[in-house]
């Protein structure tokens, strides 16, 4: 049995060469501005910036007796799941079908590829005009069918208009995964399933499924945190948080208490909480969601 091959540097600081860039990068753009944010949260400035007083845990405290914050948490769940479980479910079924396509497979994939090349602020942008009660297409569809469309006014509109750009947005980087994931199961296993009798949809939840649980656990992490962090451009150019407060996301409160209500501290808080919560759902997802997957 042939042994396996390790890389051996005869020089001790060679290696820390070598990742020192990137280190240094995590360092500038993660550490640096994590712990500014962690200072600041027990901190109170004014709205220009001029003095800075220490407040210990009060900004914390302030937060639990914020209705509108505590309220985002229900929106940004809401959210995350409608996200998550739509983009994984239209994308899975989407690379099935690629994986099926003989002819004109690589335009079919080509353009299924495509929207991840969008900005999720373009994205926001493009879905509102779509959308847009006066001007938009697809509200002009929705009300020749009874539909009185209008996301400005009603809560539920805008969360729908928010869902549908943050999974357009997301599907082709999870096309990309799934269609990789199927592409690798060996065509052996399913067409032996095909002689035993097995019809498609049998052969994909008894054989190709279960081979996908490694991608299908990594995209979910991935979901979730996009749903946290990645999708405040959509929110932003879309609704901007309304109607009210009812698409005002976690990542989008922060945003907003910060730059625009001049809550330095409390905005702070928000983002130390909002950094806990992503960290702990990944260690619960890897310690419990793990088990099941199949490697």
């Amino acid at each position: 049995m042939a042994s396996e091959k390790r890389v051996v540097f005869k020089s001790g600081w060679l290696p820390w060469v070598l990742i020192a860039p990137q280190v240094v990068v995590i360092a500038v753009f993660f550490f640096w501005p994590a712990g500014q944010a962690l200072l600041q949260s027990f901190q109170q400035s004014d709205a220009f910036g001029m003095s800075t007083s220490w407040v210990g845990l009060e900004n914390f405290a302030n937060l639990i007796k914020d209705a509108t914050y505590l309220a985002s948490f229900k929106t940004t769940a809401v959210f995350s799941v409608l996200v998550a479980g739509l983009g994984l479910s239209i994308s899975l079924l989407l690379a099935v079908f690629a994986d099926r396509v003989v002819k004109g497979a690589l335009v079919y994939r080509t353009l299924l590829i495509w929207p991840y090349a969008v900005a999720p602020a373009v994205a926001g942008v493009l879905w509102l005009f779509m959308f847009a009660p006066s001007i938009g297409i697809v509200s002009y569809v929705l009300r020749s069918l009874g539909v009185d469309w209008n996301h400005l006014l009603n809560s539920e509109h805008a969360m729908t208009l928010i869902v549908l750009a943050a999974v357009w947005k997301q599907i082709s980087y999870n096309f990309l995964f799934f269609l990789a994931g199927l592409q690798s199961i060996p065509r052996s296993l399913i067409e032996a399933a095909a002689i035993d009798g097995a019809r498609p949809w049998r052969r994909f939840w008894t054989i190709q499924f279960p081979l996908l649980s490694p991608t299908t656990f990594f995209l979910f992490v991935i979901n979730v945190v996009y749903a946290f962090f990645d999708t405040f451009a959509i929110v932003d150019a879309a609704t901007q948080g309304g109607p009210g407060k009812d698409t005002a996301i976690l990542v989008y409160k922060v945003y907003y208490d910060g730059f625009k209500a001049l809550d330095l501290g409390g905005s702070a808080a928000q983002s130390v909480v909002l950094m806990v919560i992503v960290i702990a759902l990944t260690i619960v997802q890897f310690r419990f969601v793990e088990k099941k997957v199949n490697y």
